[in-house]
């Protein structure tokens, strides 16, 4: 399309005031040569057209595609932030496995520690029950004893 057929002008820098209407159908922009600020209707958005400053062919902007692209992006990021977070927590979930399993390991080696003292209580009672009852009562119940006091 020639510039004939887009409503382009060179933006004032003295600060003309436009009216909300017309700044919601406006782009502004910039000539990618010559830096040249302009002001074009919503409607040339992604035309070429020559800079009125320079001659040279500018490609005006299309804020719809660019707030595409931007969102792209962030959807993008927040995706690999979601990914991230997932291998973490599978990471954790596998330490809490792990630790689970040394925890139980523990508990088992502690019952069998328990039930070796049992045994082992068992044993000390049986060789020598009046061990344990004489030191119940209070008496002397090894063998040099009872022999000193008779």
């Amino acid at each position: 399309m020639s510039p004939a057929f887009v409503n382009c002008s060179m933006q004032n820098t003295g600060g003309s005031a436009l009216s909300a209407q017309e700044a919601s159908n406006d782009i502004v922009f910039a000539c990618t040569h010559c830096s040249a600020s302009f002001v074009v209707d919503a409607a040339a958005a992604g035309l070429t057209v020559d800079c009125q400053k320079c001659g040279k062919p500018t490609t005006v902007p299309n804020p719809a595609l660019e707030a595409a692209a931007e969102n792209s992006a962030r959807i993008s990021g927040l995706q690999r932030q979601l990914k991230e977070n997932e291998s973490q927590r599978t990471e954790i979930t596998g330490y809490i496995n792990q630790l689970s399993i040394q925890l139980h390991r523990w508990q088992l080696r502690l019952q069998t520690l328990k039930e070796r003292e049992q045994k082992l209580q068992a044993e000390i009672a049986a060789i020598c029950p009046v061990a344990t009852t004489a030191g119940e009562s209070g008496e002397a119940a090894t063998p040099s004893a009872a022999q000193s006091s008779g």
